[in-house]
């Protein structure tokens, strides 16, 4: 009686290859170099805010808020992949389309987080800076 030793599947160890990687090569070189000017924009929006109100915001320059800063960073740049779970299955749907509307969805995505970061300023920092 011959038993079959267990192999290694074909994918396990191997990067991803065909549509999938041509997908994913597709949208990093899209999403990537915006992801500069997206991080740009949202610093824009705090140095607007320390500037306008910067007697306010003088006492809060402190070690643990920089933590607390980069830390919003950090996130920001997480949401900013969520794109990627749009755009790869968009791309194996209709690749022409979505390539026109990519500028749109990049757009949209920095808007509302231009309006989540003015909305976390305004409610949830602003009042507590003393």
């Amino acid at each position: 009686m011959e038993t079959a030793l267990p192999t290694q599947s074909q994918g396990f160890g191997k990067s991803p290859s065909g549509p999938f990687r041509a997908f994913l090569t597709d949208a990093i070189r899209f999403w990537e170099p915006r992801r500069v000017i997206y991080n740009l924009v949202l610093a824009v929006v705090v140095v607007i805010w320390l500037v306008a109100s910067w007697p306010h915001f003088r006492p809060m320059f402190t070690l643990h808020s920089l933590l607390l800063l980069t830390i919003l960073a950090l996130l920001a740049n997480v949401c900013y992949c969520a794109a990627y779970l749009v755009d790869i299955p968009m791309q194996s749907l209709s690749a022409d389309a979505l390539k026109r509307l990519r500028w749109l969805l990049w757009l949209i995505g920095t808007l509302f987080a231009v309006v989540f970061e003015n909305y976390w300023i305004v409610d949830e920092i602003y009042p507590f800076v003393r």
